[in-house]
């Protein structure tokens, strides 16, 4: 898993760790939930299956076609 260094301010990181404490999650953890959250609130897919689920097509190809008279 690549890796990237982020600065967060002393008081946020002290209030992840506290947060991290109390649920019993890792920092990892957290930031995870984060990011997922950020991408849902934004409407990006996570994830591959995310992705295929987010291209499908909400009409048919065919829903606006003319009906043929007999």
């Amino acid at each position: 898993m690549p890796g990237k260094r982020i600065h967060l301010d002393t008081l946020v990181l002290e209030a992840m760790e506290l947060l991290g404490a109390d649920e019993r999650k890792s920092f990892q953890d957290l930031a995870d939930e984060a990011f997922a959250d950020l991408l849902k609130k934004h409407h990006r897919p996570v994830g591959l299956r995310n992705a295929l689920h987010q291209s499908l097509r909400g009409v048919p190809a065919n829903a606006n076609a003319r009906k043929r008279s007999p």
